[in-house]
């Protein structure tokens, strides 16, 4: 692995725990997320939109991933959509963090911790042009299907779903 002067070397060690969703260092995350979304497509969702209270336990989960020196790294979310089913929000990989499979061990606890608290489907939505999402998702068994939100572009928007 690299370094660069700008972006020091990330280590494959990290601490993966949940976080409220209006703690500073999630909000940080999600502000670098929003910024992405908008240089991509223009707009970008409001994470304050959001209710934090979405996130809270039995009904959802934040979490937020720290490296060894307390930086923060990667976020992601799970919350009720519907009486079985989740859905996957805010998934954001810091870029110096990528390709380092934290973004899939974010996944994989948000979806083991949706299935303990009886949950069935899950649900998300990622851009069209976001392929290594898209690929993360499809590679741990997302399929796609219509738009569940309303008003959401399919030509911009991915609907996808898995049983859990």
């Amino acid at each position: 692995m690299t370094s660069h002067p700008t972006s020091p070397q990330i280590s494959r060690t990290w601490d993966i725990r949940a976080a409220p969703y209006d703690s500073s260092d999630v909000q940080q995350l999600l502000l670098q997320f929003q910024a992405a979304q908008s240089d991509i497509y223009g707009y970008a969702d409001n994470p304050a939109d959001t209710p934090g209270t979405d996130y809270e336990p039995p009904h959802g989960l934040f979490l937020l991933s720290r490296d060894p020196s307390d930086r923060p790294l990667g976020c992601g979310g799970w919350r009720l959509l519907a009486s079985a089913t989740g859905e996957i929000k805010r998934m954001y990989v810091h870029p110096d963090a990528r390709g380092h499979t934290l973004g899939r061990q974010i996944l994989e606890r948000l979806e083991d911790d949706a299935r303990q608290h009886g949950l069935t489907h899950m649900h998300l939505e990622t851009g069209a042009a976001n392929h290594a999402a898209l690929a993360l998702y499809r590679s741990n068994g997302y399929q796609p299907i219509p738009p569940y939100r309303p008003g959401r572009n399919p030509n911009i928007n991915r609907a996808l779903r898995k049983a859990l």
